[in-house]
């Protein structure tokens, strides 16, 4: 590990002073009394929800938080000590966290780019590990996880939450036990307002802030294509995965739990775009990728326009939802069509099954907690049985890479005109039939897709078993360079493990 700079060293031993003055005279040691001791990095935002969840519970205590902003670490310090009532050590360099001796358990909730790197540390630290979705940034890396996991013999789970919701559990179980007949096709729907970041970028890093560890793995760009620091991150390809990789990879994960597939798709392909709007982002904000599965395919759509060009001076709501089930509010959900029925299972853990003509069927019900999977994380700690996780850092990894796999296609497609879109497609009737929704939305926005407003990705060929693309002739190379990165020297993932 890197020795820290004398600054670096100032600055973490004035930080962990704040938790040693608020301490009192009461309090307990960590460890004690097979107390479990966790430590979070990255608590802008996602990781808030962390430290809620481990400073709640019974027997877990949060001992350490790590953050490279002073401004996002020390009010957290300062309330987590008082909070506990213990003393809570702050850190700015994750390394030193992990050999601090401070913790037993490790969570992150850094930016996508960061996530697979830092759970192998924690992990090759000799910590379970808890690390967000999505668990990679790219295919290799989140593989590489898996492995040193193995490796280690110890606890990794993915935030992939779904996987705790009791609701949908019991719906994959419905599914699954032929109730409604075979699965035709599986929709996952990210319809989730995301308008423009604007343009012009060039925006500014916020003040103390380590921008060389906020980079870590990714390149450290100066000037910033984007305006806002935190947060829009997600629309840069350097950083996150667009909103498929954000939000929509919880409904990724819940359409492969339907499926009951354990590895990714041999086939992958994208139509979508960046329209509606001129901003600095990149990503897809319109998208269908179509993940042909050799049982049933899984279609994944993303839309962040709302549901018409009127909606967009009133908050951007409201929001499409699935046809299937258009009386429902969130278009956040997934959709399971099946031969005699279909399902629908929100963000939210709300179940519905109707037959096919929209009449109910059954209820499904069961108890959707908030903190139950960082509670299932903790019970496995203790247990020591990595079956007992609802979400295994492997099945995490495939839904995040499904995500991965399908931008790919889009960033090596051409954009084309409607026309030459639905001749391409013309072959399959349910991707024409998603194709013409997808149109139809956007035409409800003022979109003109009768030009080359609308990129469509090859599609390629994927070997599940070595996971890279193969038989793809001059495709195989730039789409398995966009399988894994270049790291920044000091920030690499481990090829070897």
């Amino acid at each position: 590990m890197q020795k820290p700079t004398t600054s670096r060293r100032s600055f973490v031993k004035g930080v962990a002073g704040f938790g040693a003055a608020l301490a009192l005279p009461n309090s307990r040691v960590l460890g004690a009394n097979g107390d479990i001791r966790v430590g979070v990095v990255g608590v802008n935002g996602r990781g808030g929800a962390h430290l809620d969840a481990f400073s709640k519970m019974s027997g877990v205590r949060v001992a350490a938080i790590c953050d490279i902003d002073p401004a996002v670490l020390e009010p957290r310090v300062i309330r987590l000590s008082e909070q506990q009532g213990i003393k809570v050590q702050g850190f700015a360099d994750m390394r030193e966290m992990l050999d601090s001796g401070e913790i037993d358990v490790f969570a992150t909730a850094t930016p996508n780019h960061w996530h697979s790197l830092a759970g192998i540390w924690a992990l090759q630290a000799g910590k379970h590990a808890y690390v967000e979705k999505p668990i990679s940034h790219n295919v290799w890396e989140g593989r590489q996880l898996v492995k040193v996991a193995r490796k280690q013999n110890l606890m990794c789970q993915g935030g992939t939450q779904s996987r705790s919701m009791e609701t949908i559990k019991n719906a994959v179980a419905y599914v699954r036990s032929g109730s409604i007949g075979k699965i035709q096709f599986v929709k996952g729907c990210c319809y989730k307002a995301r308008p423009s970041i604007g343009k012009g970028a060039n925006g500014a890093i916020p003040k103390n802030l380590d921008y060389d560890k906020w980079c870590g793995p990714a390149a450290m760009e100066q000037p910033l294509r984007r305006k806002k620091f935190h947060y829009d991150w997600h629309w840069f390809y350097e950083y996150g995965n667009g909103d498929m990789g954000n939000q929509g990879i919880h409904q990724m994960d819940v359409a492969t739990w339907f499926l009951g597939v354990s590895e990714l798709s041999p086939v992958v392909m994208s139509i979508g775009g960046r329209v509606g709007y001129d901003d600095d982002g990149e990503s897809a904000n319109t998208q269908i990728v179509w993940h042909d599965y050799p049982d049933a395919p899984l279609i994944f759509e993303t839309r962040g326009l709302p549901r018409d060009k009127a909606a967009q001076t009133s908050g951007w709501k409201p929001m499409d939802v699935p046809e299937e089930f258009a009386a429902k509010s969130s278009g956040i959900a997934v959709v399971v069509q099946c031969e005699g029925g279909r399902v629908y299972c929100s963000s939210g853990g709300e179940v519905a099954v109707t037959d096919n003509s929209g009449k109910e069927i059954t209820k499904i019900e069961g108890k959707n907690g908030g903190q139950d999977h960082f509670a299932n994380f903790i019970a496995a700690v203790r247990s020591g049985k990595r079956e007992e996780l609802n979400a295994d850092c492997e099945v995490t990894h495939y839904s995040s890479a499904l995500c991965h796999t399908g931008n790919i296609s889009h960033r090596l497609g051409q954009k084309m005109t409607d026309g030459e879109i639905k001749e391409r497609i013309k072959g399959d009737q349910l991707l024409a039939d998603r194709y013409a929704a997808m149109a139809d939305h956007l035409a409800k926005n003022d979109v003109d897709v009768k030009g080359k407003a609308l990129t469509l990705g090859p599609s390629l060929k994927f070997n599940p078993k070595t996971e890279w693309f193969e038989g793809n002739g001059d495709l195989d190379a730039p789409a398995n360079a966009l399988a894994t990165r270049s790291y920044r020297k000091g920030y690499e993932v481990p090829k070897d493990v």
